[in-house]
């Protein structure tokens, strides 16, 4: 194969990340021709309306989909939070990259933390996850929706529209922006759970054995149980990109073993479940339908359809 093409999103952040694949597969194949190609998705032409509300699986994902099917692209690069847990047939996740950090991050020009924020402070986030966690460590929030790339995200802290900001940390470090603020504090797993695959690059293509084995250079081992156990507990929760759970699963230094912690609820805060597992990694592909299991146990599917009303009205 001489020549690869790859499917990427138009924004700053999403071109890093393709840039990102691309300088790692030439490292293996130097003499390869490699053509980055650029599409808008749904979720990148409407932004005036929270996420949750657009509905529909692939938000992030579908033209790039497309491309692949028209044979305009060989591979897309996806953020792997943005891809739904289940693939129309011909597709596949061909390789996980290495996992950048996979902690939320607060932004704010006055104050250093979520905990030092005044009462009744504004804080801009469109993610139900995230509105759930910050309404669980900080009742007293006033949340507003926030759309946009990340610069025009920033752009709107810094016009004073909030006083702080949520965002994934990974994006704002790839893109070497935090002075953009006075304040970028990573946020502890312990206090704000991730969504699933948040900082894993996820590889598309079609079910096509060279492109795969081109690609396979990228792939991460420890990515894909951590990856693995996240996606199978969305996936046996049935829930979609877009609704209120949190799951990470972290390997231990010696790979041994996995801290598993997930969280699903209402947006509001109002309810809860929480869990943690501790599993040996040989064990991971088992790992995240089983908690999902014990959530679903404790009435999680219904708690989702009813939050997945709330965030559609």
């Amino acid at each position: 194969m001489k020549k690869l093409v790859i499917a990427t999103r138009r924004s700053q952040l999403a071109l890093w990340q393709s840039e990102y694949d691309k300088a790692r597969i030439l490292e293996h194949y130097p003499d390869m021709e490699i053509e980055l190609k650029e599409f808008s998705t749904k979720a990148d032409k409407i932004l005036d309306v929270p996420l949750a509300k657009i509905g529909g699986k692939g938000l992030f994902t579908k033209e790039l989909e497309i491309a692949l099917a028209n044979k305009e692209a060989d591979i897309a690069v996806h953020s792997l939070k943005d891809v739904p847990v289940e693939f129309e047939e011909g597709f596949v996740l061909a390789a996980l990259s290495k996992r950048f950090d996979p902690r939320d991050a607060f932004l704010s020009q006055n104050y250093e933390s979520l905990e030092k924020l005044p009462q009744g402070a504004v804080v801009g986030t469109t993610s139900l996850r995230r509105r759930l966690e910050i309404k669980l460590l900080r009742p007293d929030i006033e949340l507003k929706d926030l759309r946009g790339n990340i610069n025009s995200r920033i752009a709107k802290l810094k016009a004073g529209e909030y006083d702080a900001i949520i965002l994934a940390a990974t994006g704002v470090q790839k893109l070497q922006i935090e002075g953009e603020v006075n304040y970028f504090t990573p946020i502890s797993i312990e206090d704000m759970i991730p969504s699933m695959g948040q900082a894993v690059l996820g590889i598309e293509t079609l079910d096509n054995d060279e492109i795969i084995d081109l690609v396979s250079v990228l792939h991460d081992e420890d990515a894909e149980i951590e990856a693995t156990i996240e996606r199978d507990f969305v996936r046996t929760l049935e829930g979609g990109c877009q609704v209120p759970i949190g799951v990470k699963a972290t390997l231990s230094e010696d790979k041994e073993r996995v801290n598993i912690k997930a969280i699903v609820g209402m947006p509001d805060g109002s309810e809860i479940i929480t869990e943690e597992m501790n599993i040996n990694s040989d064990d991971y592909d088992s790992a995240g339908s089983e908690l999902a299991q014990m959530f679903i146990e404790q009435g999680a599917k219904e708690l989702l359809a009813r939050a997945e009303q709330i965030a559609f009205k």
